[in-house]
């Protein structure tokens, strides 16, 4: 699930998942951080769910996937846009 929240200039675009589906850690990848695996990873929100925010330029489109444990690479079907094998997100 994606959450949005618009800043003065950009949008803070939070990336949420269950809490232990799929279990171990996740972290999302895109093009926002040149596809670095680690460098955004989702932590345990008091809801229960885990999730990581990320502040992006308005009026952009990016690519992004989330990836698991051993090497599980995954989309965000409420994107509701695909690139290839990419999620896509319109801020």
């Amino acid at each position: 699930m994606l959450e949005r929240r618009p800043r003065k200039d950009r949008i803070e675009v939070t990336f949420v998942l269950p809490g232990e589906v799929p279990p171990g850690p996740v972290s999302v990848v895109g093009d926002f951080n040149d596809w670095q695996p680690g460098v955004h990873p989702l932590r345990a929100r008091k809801d229960g769910k885990r999730a990581v925010s990320v502040e992006l330029p308005s009026n952009a489109t990016h690519s992004f996937r989330y990836l698991a444990a051993g090497d599980y690479w995954f989309n965000d079907e409420s994107a509701g846009d695909r690139e290839g094998e990419n999620s896509r997100l319109h801020t």
